[in-house]
C-alpha cells in the first residue's frame, strides 16, 4: 500500500512540473510575440572575429510605419528593409502591404540612394562608418510624414510619358489618393500610389 501511495505521490509531481514547464513555455512565446522593440533600432554589426556569416539574405536593419493608402479605414503597412552582408553595399527593399498581409509593392534601391546629398557631394571625405551611420539616418527620416503626399496627383499635373491614360484617369478622378515619395537609383525621384479603382499601387513619377 505504501509502495503505491508512493508512486502515485512522484507521478503527480512528474505532471505538475511538466505541467510548470509546458506553462512556462507558452508564456514565453506570448512574450516574444508582443514584443515592442522598436523595429527603427541602428543595427549593431556582430564584433569582429565572430562566427556570424553575413549573406545577401541577411537584414541588417527594418523601419517601418503604417499609414493610409489602399484604404482609408484601414492604414497598410511601409516596411524599409536593409538586406546584405554589408552596410553600404546592401540593398534597401522597400515594401508595402494592406491590414489583410497582401504586398500591394516592392522596390528595390541601393543603400547608397539613403545617402544625403551632403554625404553623395563628397563621399572621399567620409569615413565607411560615416557613410553607414548617414545610411542608418536615411533609413529613420525614410518614411517621415512629409513624404506621404495627398492628393498624390496634382491638378495641374501631366501625365507621365510612360504611364498609360487609363492608370492616369484612375488616378486623377480619385483626389483621396495617397502617394509616397522616395529617392532611388542615381538619386532619382519616385511616387507610389494605390489606383483603388485599378486595385493596383503604381509608380507615378521618376
Amino acid at each position: 500500500m505504501k509502495t503505491y501511495l508512493s508512486k502515485s505521490v512522484t507521478l503527480l509531481a512528474v505532471a505538475a512540473g511538466c505541467a510548470l514547464q509546458l506553462s512556462s513555455c507558452v508564456s514565453t512565446e506570448r512574450e516574444v510575440s508582443s514584443s515592442k522593440v522598436d523595429p527603427r533600432s541602428t543595427y549593431t554589426p556582430p564584433p569582429a572575429g565572430s562566427r556570424v556569416r553575413m549573406t545577401n539574405k541577411t537584414v541588417l536593419n527594418t523601419v517601418s510605419t503604417t499609414h493610409a493608402f489602399s484604404d482609408p479605414s484601414a492604414p497598410d503597412n511601409f516596411i524599409l528593409e536593409l538586406r546584405g552582408p554589408r552596410v553600404l553595399t546592401a540593398q534597401a527593399h522597400l515594401i508595402v502591404t494592406n491590414s489583410k498581409g497582401d504586398t500591394l509593392r516592392h522596390e528595390v534601391l541601393p543603400a547608397r540612394a539613403l545617402l544625403t546629398e551632403k554625404a553623395l557631394s563628397d563621399p572621399q571625405a567620409a569615413s565607411v562608418r560615416d557613410q553607414e551611420i548617414a545610411i542608418l539616418q536615411g533609413m529613420n527620416s525614410f518614411f517621415a510624414d512629409g513624404h506621404f503626399i495627398q492628393p498624390a496627383v496634382a491638378a495641374g499635373a501631366e501625365q507621365p510619358a510612360e504611364m498609360d491614360t487609363k492608370t492616369w484617369a484612375a488616378l486623377r478622378e480619385d483626389p483621396a489618393t495617397v502617394g509616397f515619395d522616395f529617392v532611388g537609383a542615381g538619386g532619382a525621384e519616385h511616387r507610389i500610389a494605390f489606383a483603388r479603382k485599378l486595385g493596383k499601387a503604381v509608380i507615378i513619377s521618376q
